[in-house]
């Protein structure tokens, strides 16, 4: 075989890449590489940089917080929040830093926002169950 074809897919863009002959990204249990006529596999991939190629180009990463990798029949497709390319690794790794850990940082922000307005809600709910009607 010679390639397999690469989905990206995000909220706000999606891309098809043909050719890709060989992947190396990491889920929960390490890294793991996928060459043309792998098994099917699925996984989570863990928040970092994977990386994809096709023949004798250079490699060209892929920064992303998380998402979900699906491989059958020689098609992988990524599915995540939000994803950047770059073939400079020194860039992406700034991109991966800067934007994407901004992006965390905020969101567990807002997660910690909400479990704290939740906690509160209880606590009026418990103290008006007790209060005498």
């Amino acid at each position: 075989m010679t390639g397999f074809t690469l989905l990206l897919q995000s909220a706000g863009q999606h891309e098809r890449i043909e050719g890709v002959t060989s992947f190396v990204g990491e889920d929960d249990s390490g890294s793991f590489g996928i060459l043309p006529g792998h098994a099917r596999m699925i996984t989570v991939l863990s928040y970092g940089l994977a990386r994809y190629r096709i023949g004798p180009e250079p490699w060209v990463y892929i920064a992303l917080p998380g998402g979900v990798l699906y491989f059958v029949r020689n098609e992988l497709r990524i599915s995540t929040r939000r994803y950047f390319k770059d073939s400079d690794y020194g860039h992406i790794s700034g991109v991966l830093l800067d934007r994407l850990l901004g992006e965390e940082k905020e969101i567990q922000t807002t997660r910690d926002s909400l479990f704290r307005l939740e906690q509160e809600m209880f606590r009026r709910l418990r103290d008006m169950a007790r209060s005498p009607a």
